[in-house]
Formats: C-alpha cells, structure tokens, sequence
C-alpha cells in the first residue's frame, strides 16, 4: 500500500488483521478488553481510508472526512452483534460511509456522540 499520511497517522503501517483475528478481537472487546478495542479500531482503519477514497473533494481536507469514518468505524463496533453471522465490514462500511455523509452534509461540523465522548476522558 502507498504512504498516505492522514491524521498524523502513516496508513502504509497499519496492519492487516486476517479474519481470525478480528472475530477473536472482537470476541475480547465485547468483553470489555480496551487492548482488543484499540487494536481492533488501528486494524480496521484501512477499511476506513479506502472508503475516504470516495470522497474526495477539493476544498475538504481528507484528515476530516478520515477522521469523521472513523467516528462510524466506533459507532460500528459498538452495535455490532457477534450472533447474527455476518462479517464485521459488512456492517460496518454502511455505518462508516452514513457518518461521512453525515459529516459532509451537515455542514462539515462533525457530532461525537456523549458515549463516545466519555470514552475518551
């Protein structure tokens, strides 16, 4: 993958999570382990940057659309249900690509939810 720097953040070095992986990261999060959590979300952004991709325009900055994905990608871990049997993208790319559109049309102010919030401080 090319060298994108995107928030500070270089994308060529974020790793790849094979399908194993993820199913057992997310099996660890959902039990409350913040490590999975983290690296959950730093194995999933790729998936984020390459819906950025879509979205480019001229006079918005990438950082802020990468940045609004990645408020879905959290939203998406956090309504994802393990039960139902489907991929963790499959219902995260809907999720992600929702608050980017979000974002742009609400006149680029971008709305971090209180639960979010929180969870950050």
């Amino acid at each position: 993958m090319q060298k994108v720097e995107i928030c500070g953040v270089d994308t060529s070095g974020l790793p790849r999570l094979t399908a194993k992986e993820n199913e057992e990261l997310m099996q660890r999060l959902k039990k409350g382990d913040k490590q999975a959590r983290e690296r959950f979300i730093i194995g999933n952004m790729r998936l984020v940057l390459s819906l950025v991709k879509r979205f480019r325009i001229k006079n918005l900055g990438a950082d802020d659309v990468f940045q609004a994905g990645c408020v879905g990608l959290i939203k998406a871990i956090d309504g994802f249900d393990v039960s139902v049997g489907v991929k963790f993208s499959t219902y995260a790319v809907p999720m992600i690509i929702g608050e980017i559109k979000r974002y742009l049309r609400d006149g680029n102010s971008l709305r971090v939810s209180r639960s979010i919030r929180d969870m950050a401080y």
